[in-house]
């Protein structure tokens, strides 16, 4: 199996996630690689982060001394920001499952042509635990994906039809990998760009499903 293009890494691919984050929008980091996000974002940046242990309002993970009442719901601690909140867990779904969080950024196993999400459990490594991941898939007013482009082995992630459990169906607004940022349309899957010193080429060899070009096509970052 051919070996993939390096791409972007873990943070720069949190970076290109920060930049879809806009002022006033209450968002949801899931574990992982979902969590750096904000650590690019401006001073004063107005986002609202939110999470599933009951905060709203918090910042980037924390450097300091560790807080057990102030951590996030990967157990990081985190900075709260002035002005925000503590609720119980009843009502932090309620907020997800009632429409109330503008954007998810969620980790990703697999995501199919049709925009559907398995994010929670590999069969052959068994064990796995869905959390909040689902409520988030279908609450959330846009999805975003952030994950490596490919398995370790070089198998694609983003694949015509997932053969991991799902965590939702449908779900999926964009993807933004280590290789490039995809936007999942109704009819199928249109590349937008693609990361520093990587090709259209070279996404599409590892995408199983057929990519449209944008007419607008550019680099990220540039």
């Amino acid at each position: 199996m051919a070996e993939p293009p390096a791409g972007l890494s873990r943070e720069l691919i949190a970076m290109r996630v920060a930049q879809e984050l806009s002022a006033g929008a209450v968002v949801n980091l899931g574990i992982g690689l979902p969590t750096q996000a904000p650590d690019y974002l401006p001073e004063g940046h107005g986002v609202l982060f939110q999470a599933e242990n009951g905060i709203l309002g918090y910042g980037a993970i924390s450097e300091g001394d560790f807080d057990p009442d102030l951590i996030n719901a990967s157990g990081q601690p985190v900075r709260l920001e002035p002005g925000g909140s503590f609720f119980d867990t009843a009502a932090s779904f309620g907020m997800i499952r009632g429409g109330h969080v503008d954007v998810a950024v969620l980790g990703g196993l697999q995501v199919s042509e049709r925009g559907d999400l398995a994010n929670w459990y590999v069969p052959e490594r068994g064990g796995g635990s869905v959390g909040g991941a689902m409520d988030l898939a279908v609450g959330a007013k846009r999805l975003i994906v952030a994950m490596q482009h490919t398995t370790r082995e070089g198998s694609p992630r983003i694949v015509r039809e997932c053969s991991y459990p799902l965590t939702a169906s449908g779900c999926v607004d964009l993807i933004v990998t280590s290789l490039g940022t995809i936007r999942v349309d109704e009819d199928g899957l249109t590349l937008l760009e693609v990361a520093p010193g990587v090709s259209p080429d070279e996404v599409q060899r590892f995408t199983e499903p057929r990519l449209r070009m944008a007419p607008d096509l550019r680099e990220m970052f540039a």
